[in-house]
């Protein structure tokens, strides 16, 4: 797979071949399955199926399918912006176990030059009146895209739903390094965004991966469910690869609750990204 190039080298002529290209490469909302009116020709709402994969051991839903369903843009489209996401917040309210798709309902607080407000009811998508999550979430602007944006013709990846279908993070190649440190390989075009930089999929996946394993560590394998889910994306991930750090901080009584950062490896150890997640003894 070739190296992600920046979008906004690619001038006004090839933008736009550049964004398809790039979308129709980006593993997240392909295999997840999300589908988006401004980005996908011929869709009404925002939906993604929910998914063994997209489950814990208990069947409870994950926070990292539900951050990357209800994507947080601040508000801000590809049309007329190139976005870059600054933090994404997620409450779940409900564990959905018998869900089978989402729809995610947004809404733009407040849009400015630069910067976006925005948040998003996750709700059933058969039972509208049913809210799963609560997400909310900033962005930035990188620049504004030439005309000519047109929705981009790509049909999810046809992944068939089944108890034993490999988990997200092995799809992402998501894996141990040891002491509940996870890693994700270099940067390539199945996790690149538009600008070239480490796309939020992964790194939801990856945070959550290495947060999952320190409270299991900490809790002994006792069932915990996620409720609270924030992530802080601090700079471009630009090389890789890419390792989590983190600790458990507060485990009184029914709650436990993990913090983590991501580090690329390949560019001096910077930080690429912070999360903090609550969960509950089930």
């Amino acid at each position: 797979m070739s190296s992600p190039t920046d979008i906004r080298a690619a001038g006004d002529d090839n933008y736009w071949t550049q964004f398809t290209d790039t979308w129709t490469t980006l593993l997240t909302y392909r295999y997840l399955g999300r589908v988006n009116p401004t980005l996908d020709r011929g869709v009404a709402t925002i939906t993604m199926p929910l998914r063994h994969d997209m489950r814990d051991s208990q069947g409870a839903i994950m926070a990292a399918p539900l951050a990357i369903a209800a994507a947080e843009s601040g508000g801000m489209h590809d049309d007329q912006f190139i976005p870059s996401p600054v933090t994404a917040t997620l409450d779940i309210l409900d564990d959905a176990r018998d869900v089978s798709r989402v729809r995610v309902v947004p809404e733009t607080i407040k849009l400015g030059r630069a910067m976006g407000f925005s948040r998003s009811l996750i709700v059933d998508d058969a039972n509208p009146e049913r809210v799963i999550a609560l997400s909310s979430g900033t962005a930035i602007s990188l620049g504004t895209p030439p005309p000519g944006y047109r929705p981009v013709d790509n049909p999810p990846l046809a992944v068939a739903d089944r108890p034993d279908m490999p988990r997200l993070h092995q799809v992402f190649n998501v894996t141990p390094a040891g002491d509940g440190q996870w890693q994700l390989p270099a940067l390539d075009g199945g996790t690149a965004s538009p600008d070239a930089a480490l796309h939020l999929g992964p790194q939801h996946i990856a945070l959550e991966t290495a947060a999952n394993d320190l409270a299991h560590r900490a809790t002994r394998g006792r069932p915990i469910a996620i409720r609270h889910w924030q992530v802080m994306f601090v700079a471009r991930g630009k090389k890789g690869p890419f390792r989590t750090r983190g600790e458990v901080i507060h485990t009184t009584g029914d709650q436990l609750a993990v913090r983590l950062t991501l580090i690329d490896r390949g560019n001096d150890g910077r930080v690429v990204s912070s999360a903090s997640a609550v969960y509950r003894r089930s």
